[in-house]
């Protein structure tokens, strides 16, 4: 499902600061995976240059809180517009992506993981209250945290940040 505004808005509307095209670091926190057997960036990867954004590469960190706020660092000061992480959001004691990447943020975006658990709800019921999705603006840039499943993953990525992406990074940098 494509939303084209540019149609619309040619002569400065609403949507005048939309980044067409905005550059996305991904980033898999996990301990048993590789960048072979990755389905959850892999669905992020899709969605993202489905939609015309280009990934500038894919990342892996730990279940490590300093590991996964150096990668998203190093993929901001890499050039990415965007980070989208995948892993590490839910409960279990080794879930601490939220905390690593939410001490980056300069504002939260709550919206985000309101939206991310009311679809998972339609998915999965009341157990997406376990997801501790989150998203952010670091400095003028995006960093968006999906639970580690292939299929969290993709519903986030296809559903919410595909299609706002370019928008939400033209607010931020007004």
């Amino acid at each position: 499902m494509s939303h084209d505004h540019d149609d619309d808005h040619h002569d400065g509307g609403h949507h005048h600061h939309d980044a067409d095209a905005v550059a996305v670091g991904v980033l898999t926190v996990t301990s048993s995976r590789s960048l072979d057997d990755d389905p959850g960036g892999d669905a992020i990867e899709a969605a993202l240059e489905d939609t015309g954004h280009e990934v500038l590469d894919r990342r892996l960190a730990d279940d490590d809180a300093a590991a996964i706020a150096d990668a998203v660092a190093a993929a901001l000061d890499d050039g990415a517009d965007v980070v989208v992480t995948t892993g590490g959001t839910g409960l279990t004691e080794d879930d601490v992506t939220v905390e690593a990447v939410g001490a980056l943020f300069d504002r939260e975006i709550p919206g985000f993981g309101e939206l991310f658990r009311w679809l998972s709800y339609e998915e999965v019921g009341p157990m997406a209250m376990a997801s501790r999705a989150t998203a952010g603006v670091v400095d003028d840039r995006l960093v968006f945290c999906l639970p580690g499943s292939e299929n969290a993953a993709r519903l986030g990525s296809e559903e919410l940040i595909a299609p706002a992406v370019g928008h939400l990074l033209g607010l931020v940098r007004r």
